[in-house]
């Protein structure tokens, strides 16, 4: 085996193991967020007292700044600095209503992990099975480094939320602009529940 070889193989192993310990970290991150919302639901009575016990726990583990990022798409580049900040503080308030409306406090899920991927430098994806009141489903995390092991995106059934919402937000977008994704976030976060 001539140096060369000998390089490549180095290399090769070298980001086998730290794409190994980047997926090993993400997963533990995984876990000790389920856990901290676990927690959370079984101390929660309703699902108002839900969604504000929530928000600190999602927000540790959740980056919302990159999902509404992608969930705009292009366009965000035209929001001004305090555009995107409000339609940060709106859709994570969506996003965390959505999700404490789908949880029912003191109900527990049994969720199994499957074996982690690294995609991309700096990327893990954690597929889940998810048996939740008598329906199963699968569910992976989009994590990402940069953001400390924080979720990024959730794929439930092949289904992403960031591309559910781009769909939505990016037509608003080329109707009206920042200002219309703005209202359209708006909307959807005054709606009743």
């Amino acid at each position: 085996m001539n140096l060369r070889s000998l390089i490549l193989l180095g290399l090769l192993f070298t980001l086998q193991s730290a794409a190994s310990a980047a997926t090993a970290d993400a997963e533990k991150r995984l876990e000790k967020a389920i856990d901290d919302v676990l927690a959370v639901a079984n101390r929660s009575s309703s699902g108002a007292e839900l969604a504000d016990n929530l928000r600190p726990v999602l927000e540790k583990h959740l980056s919302f700044s990159a999902m509404t990022r992608r969930a705009v798409g292009p366009g965000w580049r035209q929001f001004s600095k305090a555009q995107q900040e409000d339609a940060t503080r709106l859709f994570t308030t969506l996003i965390i209503r959505t999700y404490s409306n789908k949880l029912t406090p003191g109900e527990q899920p049994v969720i199994k992990f499957k074996p982690a991927s690294a995609p991309a430098p700096g990327r893990v994806d954690v597929p889940t099975t998810l048996l939740y009141q008598g329906s199963d489903y699968n569910v992976t995390y989009r994590m990402e480094e940069p953001e400390g092991w924080r979720v990024t995106d959730v794929v439930i059934e092949g289904v992403s939320l960031i591309a559910n919402y781009r769909t939505q937000l990016d037509a608003q977008f080329k109707k009206g602009g920042a200002q219309a994704v703005i209202s359209s976030l708006n909307q959807s976060v005054n709606r009743p529940k």
